[in-house]
């Protein structure tokens, strides 16, 4: 802490009330960008996870019960305009907790939350049930809430990810314990805030801070926890998986990627130029659906990467809160080192730092952030390791191939499979190659244009189950038939 910092402290909030966690222990919150210490949060423990799933489970037999599909719709219209009146807020608190310019906490997080909520406000209102005619009988189908729901959200996209749970988790009346990253706390905090600013009733919505090994691990063993929809890295996944199944709680695991980015040679040179560059480094590389590896026609290879790195290049790095700042700091010191570890690799491995790969100059506090450049690396097998394994950083590996087949045997090579973007001219290969590639979404001339109602996750190590739309509605509710003889 320095002198120039006021540290506040953060609760837990449990019951409709914020309180101390059980351990009276606390953990430092970091700003990416200058490396202060901004905040104190609950180092929480099996206890007051414990009180967050009973509160949860007395909301389910209050009045909470009894709200209409339209009451549920409306809370989360009053939360999506509560969020819209203090935008401003949370855009700067986003920003200081994740090191994110202010104008993509703008544009994307804080936008995407408002989005969120009053999409699946709007999805089940006009949810229909389905009905099976027999001769002699009629079958429908009823949803009902599963109970009580842990939602286990990561660092890079605090709000933005942790709303696409609530909205439709709260949506189809269940009550929610969320526990959101450690490393970035404020924002789910503030949204505790507006829950009870709104009348979210008590206990319907809890938030526990602390580690994952300790609040994560206790929310998946939990007796009264229902269902776990967490989005993070894969080997914490395979751990969640794990701890989760043997009481049979419904899973939904949003995973790790290695997402190819495949350019051919007749493609829209410079929309593809900006989408790839998007793709590459939004978010400073820290969104699970960026592409790590950009795949090019040779004919094309030697162009493209010359002015991919110089457009990465002229991207401005700097203060956060800047409007002007296009790429800020990444997640933590711990994080940077990380991704430094692989461009040491990827040097090893025989590749070639064509742009980037090292720490930005910056003026006093910048210079005690987390920053890292946006970095392309020419020269590596399609194979290495630095090629292959997630790096979740700004950092992109080009490789050229010479035919379509080859271009989605490399693109499939890897053990992850969420998503991809192929960039042609060509109606018929964006259509073959998109049906080869193994991820579960294919962008074609685009990246990361999202219609909220179709199905979003993974295929191989990125992910089991789908969210969006009805996908996540059924996720948080549970089917019954009811079969009624006509007699």
């Amino acid at each position: 802490m320095t002198d120039a910092h006021v540290v506040r402290r953060i609760d837990n909030f449990i019951g409709g009330a914020f309180v101390p966690p059980a351990s009276i222990t606390w953990l430092a919150d970091a700003n990416p960008a200058t490396g202060d210490h901004i905040l104190d949060i609950p180092r929480s423990d099996a206890r007051d996870v414990d009180a967050a799933v009973s509160a949860g489970q007395r909301a389910l037999t209050g009045p909470w019960a009894g709200w209409s599909t339209d009451e549920r719709a409306n809370l989360l219209d009053a939360i999506a305009r509560r969020i819209e009146d203090r935008a401003d807020d949370l855009v700067r608190l986003e920003s200081e907790d994740t090191g994110k310019p202010v104008s993509t906490a703008r544009r994307v997080d804080i936008a995407r939350a408002v989005a969120n909520f009053r999409f699946f406000a709007g999805a089940v209102r006009h949810q229909s049930s389905d009905a099976h005619a027999m001769p002699d009988a009629l079958n429908y189908t009823l949803r009902k809430p599963l109970g009580v729901v842990a939602l286990i959200t990561p660092w890079n996209l605090p709000l933005y990810l942790l709303s696409w749970k609530v909205a439709p988790a709260l949506a189809m009346g269940n009550a929610v314990v969320a526990k959101p990253s450690e490393l970035t706390p404020l924002t789910a905090n503030a949204l505790a805030e507006i829950a009870h600013e709104v009348g979210v009733p008590d206990g319907v919505f809890n938030v526990v801070h602390g580690y994952g090994h300790e609040v994560g691990q206790a929310l998946c063993e939990h007796p009264g926890v229902k269902a776990v929809s967490f989005t993070g890295g894969t080997s914490t996944g395979a751990v969640v998986a794990r701890t989760a199944a043997p009481s049979f709680k419904k899973l939904s695991l949003e995973l790790g990627g290695k997402n190819p980015t495949i350019v051919f040679a007749d493609c829209d040179f410079e929309s593809t130029l900006d989408g790839v560059l998007r793709a590459s480094f939004a978010n400073q590389g820290q969104v699970c659906l960026c592409g790590e590896r950009v795949l090019v026609e040779r004919s094309l290879v030697d162009r493209f990467t010359a002015e991919l790195v110089a457009r990465a290049a002229a991207l401005k790095i700097g203060d956060p809160l800047d409007p002007a700042t296009q790429f800020g700091a990444q997640i933590s010191h711990d994080h940077r080192a990380k991704i430094e570890g692989y461009v040491a690799l990827a040097r090893q491995e025989g590749g070639t730092i064509a742009g980037g790969g090292k720490r930005p100059l910056l003026p006093a506090p910048l210079d005690r952030g987390a920053f890292f450049e946006p970095t392309i690396i020419t020269g590596l097998p399609s194979t290495a390791r630095a090629a292959t394994e997630e790096i979740f950083g700004p950092v992109v590996t080009i490789h050229p191939f010479d035919t379509d087949d080859e271009a989605v045997a490399m693109a499939n090579e890897v053990d992850y499979g969420l998503s991809a973007s192929v960039w042609t001219s060509s109606l018929v290969r964006a259509h073959r190659v998109a049906e080869q590639l193994d991820a579960g979404t294919v962008w074609v001339n685009t990246w990361l244009k999202r219609d909220l109602r179709v199905p979003f996750g993974g295929v191989k190590q990125s992910g089991v189950g789908r969210e969006g739309g009805r996908y996540s509605l059924e996720f948080f509710s549970e089917a019954k038939n009811v079969c009624i003889a006509l007699g």
